[in-house]
């Protein structure tokens, strides 16, 4: 069964929209990445960063 872009794009809008409370400007905005991860389920929360995986997150994050 072939599905059309504009049907698979429909549906994934309102999923966005009704899950996300995504708006139409912010749904088409958004990367494939983007939509995928926030669909995606929640990673599991067993393991915490390390003290240097959140250093490296603040001096990436510092210099933009």
């Amino acid at each position: 069964m072939s599905t059309t872009f504009a049907a698979q794009a429909v549906r994934l809008a309102a999923l966005a929209a009704a899950h996300m409370r995504w708006t139409p400007p912010v749904f088409w905005a958004a990367t494939p990445s983007e939509l995928a991860a926030s669909l995606a389920p929640p990673l599991s929360a067993d393991t915490s960063p390390t003290r240097a995986e959140i250093a490296a997150l603040i001096e990436r994050d510092a210099h933009g």
